[in-house]
C-alpha cells in the first residue's frame, strides 16, 4: 500500500482478504486463543512467534486498524488503546522512570496536562513546561541531563496554537531524545509529524478517526526512526536485557522499526491492561473509511465558522490558524497547508458570564465535552475539560476564562452561522 494515496488508504490499508475470507475486518471478540501445545504457547511468551493468546496485550482485530493508522501515519508500528490518555500515557512512561524529565508545550489538552503534571510527578517523573512559541534558546535550556522525551500538541486542544515540529524535534534530537506528537486534531489527512521530525505519534482516535462518537479509543505510532541504541544510557528499558520478558532486549531483538511498539505492548499493556475492545476498533476503521472525506468538510466549516466570528461586532477574539492575521497562521501553511481541522475557539465579549449565556442560546450546536465527531458541538473549557488548571495554568495554556470551543461538523455551514448568529444577538 505504499505506492498508494493517502485517500485510497484509509480505505484499504491494513487488511488484505485472502480467497474467499471476510471484505470487512473481521471483530475477533474473544479474550483467549487456543493452541495444541504448551510449546507452540510458549513461543509466544518468549516473543519468538508471532501470534495472540490473550486479548489483554493484543488482538487481530486491532492489529489491522493499528496497522492502517500507521500506513496512513507513514510509520512502521502502531498499536491501539483504550482511549486518548491512555496512549499519551503508555508514549512517555514507555521511556521514562522515577527519576526521568519530560520537556512539554505548555499549550495542550487539560487532561494531559494533568496527567504529566500531577499524576506522573507522583510517580517520580518531573516536567518543565515551556511555550509553543519559546526561541531555541529557550526551549534548549529546559533540557536537564535526565530529560527523556519532548512532547507536544500538533494542533493544541484548545487554544489552537500550532507547533513548530521541526524546531521542537531539533531541540530534541540535539538532547538525544524523541519527540513525542499527539496528531488528534489533525489527522494524518492533514499532517504527518514524522515528515517534519517527529518520532513518536499519538491519537485520541475517538475524535475524528472514529468521527461519530461512537467508540473511545487511542493509538500509539512509531516512526522507526529514532535509533535507540545510540543512546544507550538514556533508555535502558529499550536497550537493556528485559528480566521480565526472558532477558530480551527490544532494541537488539526488533530494531528501531520494532522496539519501542513491541516494549509497550509486553510490558505496559501487560501490566496497565489499557486494552481497546475489538468492538471499538471495529467502529475505529469504520470512521478511518470515510476519514480522508469527512476532514476537508470539517475544514471547510471550521474557516467559515471562524470568518464570521472574525467579523461580528460581539466577538472580542477568535482563534483559528487558517485566518489570516492568526497568530500561528504562517506555521499553518507550513505544516498544515490543507487545513487543520474543524475546531474554532473565540472570546465573546463579556467573559466568562457572556461565554456561557452565549451556549445556553444555541439550538443546533449541543453543550458536551466532545469534540472532533460528525456533529456540532461546544463547551466552555474553564469549566468543564480544564477546570482543574488555575486562573494562570488557563492564561499560560492560551485558554482565557471566557473562551468558548466550537467544534464544527458535517452539517451545512449556512445553518452553523445562522446559529451562532442568532445566540450572539442574545447576550
Amino acid at each position: 500500500m505504499s505506492d498508494y494515496t493517502i485517500n485510497t488508504k484509509c480505505v484499504q490499508a491494513g487488511y488484505t482478504p485472502g480467497n474467499g475470507e471476510p471484505r470487512q475486518i473481521p471483530i475477533y471478540q474473544s479474550t483467549t486463543f487456543k493452541y495444541n501445545t504448551s510449546e507452540d504457547m510458549g513461543k509466544l511468551f518468549d516473543l519468538e512467534a508471532s501470534g495472540y493468546f490473550y486479548t489483554r496485550l493484543q488482538n487481530p482485530t486491532n492489529d489491522l486498524v493499528a496497522a492502517k493508522i500507521a500506513a496512513l501515519e507513514g510509520g512502521t508500528a502502531a498499536m491501539l488503546t483504550s482511549s486518548g490518555q491512555a496512549a499519551n500515557f503508555f508514549a512517555l512512561f514507555n521511556i521514562c522512570e522515577c527519576g526521568s524529565h519530560i520537556v512539554s508545550s505548555s499549550s495542550i489538552y487539560g487532561g494531559t496536562f494533568n496527567l504529566i503534571a500531577v499524576t506522573m510527578k507522583k510517580m517520580g517523573i518531573d516536567v518543565t513546561f515551556i511555550s509553543p512559541d519559546a526561541s531555541e534558546e529557550e526551549l534548549n535550556a529546559a533540557f536537564q541531563e535526565n530529560t527523556r522525551a519532548v512532547f507536544g500538541e500538533t494542533i493544541a486542544n484548545p487554544a489552537l496554537t500550532v507547533l513548530d515540529i521541526e524546531k521542537f524535534a531539533k531541540a530534541a534530537h540535539a538532547h538525544g531524545v524523541p519527540l513525542i506528537v499527539d496528531n488528534t486534531f489533525p489527522t494524518p489527512v492533514n499532517c504527518r509529524p514524522f515528515e517534519w521530525g517527529a518520532d513518536i505519534v499519538t491519537h485520541s482516535t475517538t475524535k475524528y478517526m472514529d468521527g461519530h462518537g461512537v467508540a473511545v479509543g487511542g493509538c500509539i505510532v512509531d516512526s522507526g526512526h529514532f535509533d535507540w541504541m545510540a543512546h544507550a544510557d538514556k533508555f535502558p528499558g529499550l536497550t537493556t536485557p528485559d528480566e521480565s520478558y526472558h532477558g530480551i532486549t527490544y532494541a537488539e531483538k526488533f530494531g528501531n522499526a520494532g522496539a519501542f511498539i513491541t516494549k509497550a505492548t509486553s510490558q505496559l499493556m501487560r501490566d496497565f491492561g489499557s486494552i481497546q475492545s475489538p468492538q471499538n476498533a471495529f467502529y475505529l476503521n469504520l470512521g478511518l473509511e470515510s476519514l480522508h472525506v469527512r476532514m476537508p468538510r470539517h475544514v471547510e466549516n471550521g474557516q467559515a465558522v471562524a470568518e464570521f466570528l472574525a467579523n461580528h461586532p460581539k466577538v472580542a477574539k477568535v482563534n483559528y490558524p487558517g485566518l489570516p492575521g492568526d497568530k500561528y497562521y504562517d506555521r499553518a501553511q507550513k505544516y498544515l497547508p490543507q487545513g487543520g481541522c474543524g475546531v474554532v475557539s473565540f472570546e465573546v465579549e463579556g467573559g466568562r458570564e457572556a461565554a456561557l449565556k452565549f451556549m445556553k442560546e444555541l439550538k443546533l450546536a449541543a453543550i458536551e465535552t466532545h469534540v472532533a465527531d460528525a456533529r456540532t458541538c461546544c463547551l466552555n473549557p474553564a469549566t468543564s475539560t480544564h477546570r482543574q488548571l488555575t486562573d494562570q495554568q488557563l492564561i499560560d495554556a492560551g485558554i482565557p476564562a471566557g473562551l468558548v470551543r466550537m467544534s464544527c461538523g458535517l452539517e451545512d455551514k449556512a445553518d452553523l452561522i445562522a446559529d451562532l448568529a442568532q445566540a450572539l444577538e442574545k447576550i
